[in-house]
């Protein structure tokens, strides 16, 4: 994963992208639906209507950067319509762009205490 400046927030566009969109169209996107600047430097995110695709776009002040991930296996876990305008840490964001649920993701090993 891209290592993302400090202050940088991730959005994700609720729903679903017609994915034949590019940056142009995505960042226009950004700037009806989500009412941010998509040339801030934070990234925005959009998935696909089968949910297996995802796109990036991030302006790092020098130029536009679009990426584009598809899963496989599996589906990225995404957010409802319903929930309105959503925002994930960079954290976050590495356990979705690796098919994992973001919203709760589990540990698969804890330590125990030697007594």
């Amino acid at each position: 994963m891209i290592p993302l400046p400090a202050g940088v927030r991730v959005w994700l566009a609720t729903g679903h992208t017609d994915m034949r969109k590019g940056f142009p169209s995505l960042a226009l996107r950004v700037q009806e639906i989500l009412h941010r600047d998509p040339l801030g430097g934070h990234l925005f995110c959009f998935r696909g209507r089968r949910g297996n695709l995802l796109k990036v776009i991030w302006h790092d002040g020098q130029g536009a950067c679009l990426f584009t991930k598809r899963l496989e296996r599996g589906r990225f876990i995404w957010p409802s319509p319903a929930e309105g305008v959503v925002t994930i840490s960079s954290a976050q964001l590495g356990y979705l762009l690796s098919g994992i649920d973001w919203r709760h993701p589990q540990e698969t090993w804890r330590p125990t205490s030697v007594g």
